[in-house]
């Protein structure tokens, strides 16, 4: 019975193995643990104010009116925000998303609710 070994997180590779504890890759000698990867899993869930997972392609809702640096006009509560994209966190926004009337903007995802 063979087990299946995940790919190297750092280069992709199928040619795995297993060392005690560690998974080993051949190509890029990278080493780390199954604790790690799923660590790394769970820390890239992004949730919108109300605890709804979101993913890329979703569309969100803003819950509040958001005042924009360098404009004079705010993002008013109820924008439909289509196609977001999730982005490590920068700054704390983790939603890259295009909003007419002012364009690409950065937005937190405690802001914003997943529409239907």
């Amino acid at each position: 019975m063979t087990t299946l070994l995940p790919n190297c997180p750092s280069c992709g590779s199928e040619y795995t193995y297993e060392d005690g504890a560690l998974y080993v890759c051949p190509m890029c000698a990278h080493e780390w643990t199954a604790e790690s990867v799923l660590e790394e899993a769970e820390a890239k869930i992004v949730r919108d104010a109300n605890g709804n997972t979101l993913k890329d392609g979703d569309t969100v809702t803003v819950i509040r009116d958001l005042k924009v640096k360098g404009s004079s006009n705010a993002i008013k509560q109820g924008t439909k925000v289509k196609n977001i994209k999730l982005v490590d966190p920068e700054d704390g926004h983790d939603i890259d998303c295009k909003i007419p009337g002012f364009g690409q903007i950065g937005l937190k995802s405690e802001v914003v609710k997943k529409s239907n």
